[in-house]
């Protein structure tokens, strides 16, 4: 063997591989199943995070902010969308491959309307482009969005009704499938996805009674494509409530529907007991660098529909404050 030219050759194998384990470490999300509260960080926005190896990404309602993981705003946009009167609300939101992506809608007291997928520029927090959402899916509201980056597809939550989360096909831009989320967890504000399962964040606690919102998982291992097909379903007149005609009878549309559906088999992960007052919870990430676990709370002013009402002047509240609340993995 020709030691001169092995030796070379070996320490370039070498080298690819440790480049190739950092870069998959750096973009590697890994769900824990304890943590314990590491520290908090106020911020100006009160919907989303997203997180990728330097940064926190924060959208508010009507505007996106950059900080580092110090807590200093580097960045912000306070005018995102392009067309802000058929759009005024983000969600929850995910940064890969150097671009936020963003649910977008219209929305007032408790449904959203004119659903899109944005995506943004990371560096510059400027729009680029819109993937195509397909309403015949039955989504009727986006609290949230996470890429998948295993499988190349991003989902979207539905906060009006969250029996379901929306598959699409990053490659293509399709509608793939939608998961039934069973036991329902409801008034889903957040998702993101790590080892092959969904992390919800829902405002199902209390905030008048001072309970506590939660944390779930259902795994995404195996998602087959059930896409749209001919087929016939009843009109909705509400998300929860039929069309009927004159004689009473359910409305019915002949058309693209929901091919299909596959089953979440939700789990309970985390009670967040440790907010500093029980009020709404948002968006969630996990930090690829360190696997902290991140959530954005609200609290201090009274909810109505998803909207806020005002202060709770009576505990001493003059506007709501928005905080990350950052936790180390445990185990």
């Amino acid at each position: 063997m020709n030691t001169a030219k092995y030796e070379p050759m070996k320490k370039l194998t070498i080298s690819l591989f440790l480049a190739t384990a950092f870069v998959s470490g750096i973009n590697a999300r890994n769900l824990g199943c304890e943590y314990e509260l590491k520290r908090i960080i106020p911020v100006e926005g009160r919907q989303g995070i997203a997180i990728d190896s330097s940064f926190y990404y924060v959208s508010d309602t009507r505007g996106l902010y950059k900080y580092d993981k110090e807590g200093n705003i580097v960045a912000k946009n306070l005018q995102p969308f392009r067309h802000p009167e058929i759009a005024n609300h983000f969600g929850d939101i995910d940064v890969w491959n150097g671009e936020i992506y963003c649910g977008i809608e219209k929305f007032e007291y408790g449904r959203g309307y004119n659903i899109a997928v944005s995506i943004y520029d990371a560096n510059t927090l400027e729009w680029k482009r819109d993937l195509p959402w397909r309403p015949e899916s039955g989504q009727v509201e986006v609290s949230g969005i996470a890429v998948d980056r295993e499988r190349n597809m991003v989902w979207m939550s539905d906060w009006v009704d969250s029996r379901y989360v929306y598959c699409y096909n990053l490659a293509t831009g399709e509608y793939h499938t939608k998961m039934q989320c069973a036991p329902t967890p409801y008034w889903c504000q957040g998702i993101f996805i790590a080892d092959s399962k969904i992390i919800f964040s829902c405002d199902d606690g209390e905030a008048a009674y001072n309970l506590p919102d939660n944390l779930y998982t259902a795994s995404i291992e195996n998602v087959p494509y059930t896409g749209l097909v001919e087929g016939e379903e009843v009109v909705k007149d509400t998300p929860f409530s039929v069309k009927l005609d004159e004689n009473g009878k359910p409305v019915m549309r002949r058309g693209l529907i929901a091919g299909g559906a596959i089953a979440g088999k939700v789990e309970h992960l985390r009670t967040m007991h440790d907010f500093k007052r029980a009020g709404e919870i948002e968006g969630l990430a996990i930090d690829p660098v360190n696997d902290d676990l991140v959530v954005l709370n609200n609290r201090g002013t009274t909810i109505v529909l998803g909207m806020s009402q005002g202060p709770i002047t009576s505990e001493g509240y003059t506007g709501e404050i928005h905080e990350l609340f950052i936790y180390k993995k445990v185990k």
